[in-house]
Order: C-alpha cells, then structure tokens, then sequence
C-alpha cells in the first residue's frame, strides 16, 4: 500500500510538469490561422488567389484573416475559397488610405454599406495614431456599428487609443494588431488585464518575441497569462511579405515551439476557432 501511495504521489507531482513542458518539434505540425493577412491590389496580379491557397498550405495555414485596401481584394479571397478566408472591412480605397481616412466624406456609409453587402467580421484593420476631436463622429459611428452588429474592430494603434476605445464603449471586442507594434509587454498585460475583450495578434512581434536563448521571458510570461487572447500573424501589406510568406510563419513556430502544448495551440488556431466560430484544421 505505502509502495502504492508513493507512486501515486510521484505520479501526480509529475503531471504538472509534463502539461508545462514545451511543445518543441510539435510546434511544426500545428495548423496555424492568421490573424492578420491582406490582400491589396497591388498583389493581385503576382499572387492571384489560387497562389495564396498555395502559399497557405505550404505553410500549414489553415485559414486566415484578411482585409485589404480596396476591400475588393478581401472579397476575391473570400469568393475563391470561403472556407479558408474570414473577411473584415477595411476602410481604405479610392483617395482613403492609413493617413488621412478619418477625414474623407461618406467614410461612415462607405463602411455601412459594405458590411451590408457582405459577411464582413469586423471592421479594420485600421491605423489610429491618435485622437483628434474631428474625428468624433465617425469613431463614435464606428464603435455603435461594432457593438450593434457584434463585430470587431482590428486597430493598429498604441495603448492609448485602445484606452479611448474601451473608454468609449467597454463591450467592444477590439483585436489589437501587432500587439501594439512597439509597446513592451508589461503595457499589453496590463491593458488586458483590464479589458477582457482586448485581443492582439503577433505580426511583426516575432523578433520581439525571440530571444537569443529561444524565447523572451517576459514575452512567454505574457502569452502564457493571456493564453486565450493572441492570435499569430503575417501582414502580408506589400508584396515583399507575400515573397517571405513562407518565413515569416516559420518564425510563428519558432517562438510557438517554446510554449506549452495547450498555450501553443490556443495562439496557434484555437482562438481563432472560438472566436470566429469555425472548425480549423488542415486537409
């Protein structure tokens, strides 16, 4: 009996530390969705959609993000393989771009009228640089538009226009891309640890988020908190992302690699599964 009991104790001691350990060599064969792809005319030409599926499944991508400058370009990946793609409404075309779209007329109807017209996700992903008091009136239109149709809103922006955001509406579910950009981590933790509904993808982020020895301490302290809220990325936004493609999700593994199993999987397409309701896996 006392043999008995030791093994049990040995055995429980035990689990703990095989649900920590890394998920090493595993990392390879996770299926990956990115959370943060466009489609932008200018790669329409050299990566037609039957390339970019292509691209995908070299990559173990099994479905992706996307928005695109026009949103012309997100609806052609959408229509070609639906299964593969999750739309959001990105505000920029004609004369809009990163810059100056919150100051172009009919901006608000312009995003009503093509969330109308197709399953669109969520609004973004949109650049905020700052709050400028003439922007009011659309910010405001946005965030009722989010919150009565139960979308998110994808920003690229710093920690104090998500600050504003949440301040404005706190039911928003707001999807932060590149995890700030530059902001460290105790800045992410700490806006998460406030909003339950701030989630962020990891483009750009990867040699953040790599270290010499593998992985950041702070970095991995933070994806392992909010395991539930990340979601890996490529921002294929010119067309020399699209050429590294390949590279840049192998990066996502490399730092996945040094996570838990369950961690790794949540970032890896998880998240994705619960947050945009679908099965992903790869064929």
């Amino acid at each position: 009996m006392r043999k008995l009991g030791a093994f049990l104790s040995a055995f429980l001691i035990a689990v703990p530390v095989l649900a920590d350990a890394p998920i090493g060599d595993g990392a390879a064969d996770l299926p990956l969705f990115d959370a943060h792809m466009h489609y932008k005319i200018e790669a329409w030409d050299d990566y037609p959609p039957s390339t970019v599926v292509e691209l995908m499944d070299k990559t173990g991508v099994a479905q992706a993000l996307v928005s695109s400058t026009p949103d012309r370009g997100t609806i052609k990946l959408w229509k070609f393989a639906p299964d593969r793609f999750v739309p959001e409404m990105r505000p920029y075309a004609g004369q809009a771009n990163s810059r100056n779209w919150t100051t172009q007329p009919g901006m608000l109807d312009y995003i009503v009228k093509r969330l109308d017209s197709y399953p669109h996700t969520g609004i973004g992903e949109f650049h905020l640089h700052r709050i400028d008091v003439r922007d009011k009136d659309l910010i405001n239109g946005i965030v009722s538009l989010a919150v009565e149709r139960d979308l998110f809103i994808h920003i690229h922006s710093g920690a104090e226009p998500v600050r504003f955001l949440f301040k404005l509406e706190p039911r928003l579910k707001i999807i932060w891309a590149h995890a700030g950009m530059s902001d460290p981590p105790h800045i992410i933790r700490d806006l998460m640890d406030r909003h339950e509904n701030l989630y962020a993808d990891t483009s750009y982020r990867e040699h953040d988020i790599l270290s010499p020895d593998g992985i950041d301490a702070k970095w991995k302290a933070l994806l392992i908190d909010h395991a539930d809220r990340f979601m890996v990325g490529s921002d294929t936004w010119v067309n020399d992302q699209w050429a590294m493609y390949q590279e840049l999700m192998g990066m996502n593994r490399k730092w996945l690699r040094y996570l838990p199993k369950a961690v790794a999987e949540q970032i890896a397409f998880k998240n994705a599964e619960r947050l945009y309701q679908r099965k992903i896996q790869l064929d």
